[in-house]
């Protein structure tokens, strides 16, 4: 028999509960002294450098300007993933030979990790905006093109034709009748895809980036300076965290007025 679901409340107090968990373990082997507090840092040493890092500049800039600068980077990459990813998805469920001549380019493609964009970014565009953006399309497009193209497809085939009984265009079918039904989907993708290209913008920055929070993680581990990159790790945790919360706000609102 299944559990019943948990209650808000009793999920956050075991949330924290780990969460202690953890922090206490943490600094147990911090004190212990097996290694230097320059390579294992105790929490409170990382969170005293986090506010440091607040408004003292590292490597050319403090961490709230590291972060603009990331997210300046996500923002364009995602928007450009979004915006080619969605059409096509919808063209191609609605137009079986663009679905077949796009797929066999698209499977190929999909499989390879954004990490391996990164040598043909670094010589297309060195230290540039572009490197990163490219790196940044590589992972957040799949999830919207194959999240697009299966809401889309699973819409009732009676609404298309009615829609083209009624002497529909193309334009109205796919933005009146297939982009209303497959948003739910559309949206759970772009949550996918969100995440994504926020691991694939931190991996990029750790080789061709000159600022970001990757940036300001590769020159931690140059000085040595473990609660540097520690740093760096949770202000991308905390930022990948807001950003997967207002998409999953958007999803549960979709998906109430769906009747989901």
């Amino acid at each position: 028999m299944l559990e019943p679901p948990l209650s808000r409340a009793r999920q956050a107090s075991l949330g924290a509960i780990g969460l202690l968990v953890f922090a206490g373990l943490w600094s147990a082997a911090a004190l212990a002294g097996s290694s230097s507090r320059d390579f294992l840092p105790a929490p409170w040493d990382v969170v005293a450098r986090f506010v440091h890092l607040l408004h003292d500049p590292f490597a050319g800039y403090t961490l709230p300007e590291h972060l603009l600068s990331s997210l300046q980077r996500f923002g364009l990459g995602f928007a450009t993933a979004v915006a080619v990813g969605l059409p096509l998805g919808l063209l191609m469920a609605r137009f079986a030979w663009l679905d077949r001549l796009v797929s066999p380019a698209f499977d190929a493609v999909r499989f390879v990790a954004p990490i391996a964009w990164v040598p043909f970014a670094a010589l297309w565009f060195g230290t540039g905006i572009g490197g990163p953006v490219l790196i940044i399309f590589a992972g957040a497009f799949p999830p919207v093109l194959i999240n697009t193209y299966r809401g889309a497809r699973h819409v009732e085939p009676r609404f298309l034709e009615a829609a083209q009984t009624l002497g529909a265009s193309h334009w109205r079918v796919m933005t009146q009748v297939l982009l209303p039904a497959a948003l739910p989907s559309i949206v759970a993708g772009l949550r996918v895809s969100a995440g994504l290209g926020w691991q694939s913008l931190v991996g990029a920055e750790l080789i061709v980036a000159s600022s970001g929070v990757g940036y300001l993680m590769v020159k931690g581990q140059a000085a040595v300076s473990t609660a540097t990159v520690m740093s760096g790790m949770v202000a991308i945790g905390l930022v990948g965290l807001l950003i997967d919360s207002a998409l999953r706000r958007a999803q549960r609102f979709i998906e109430s007025r769906h009747g989901r």
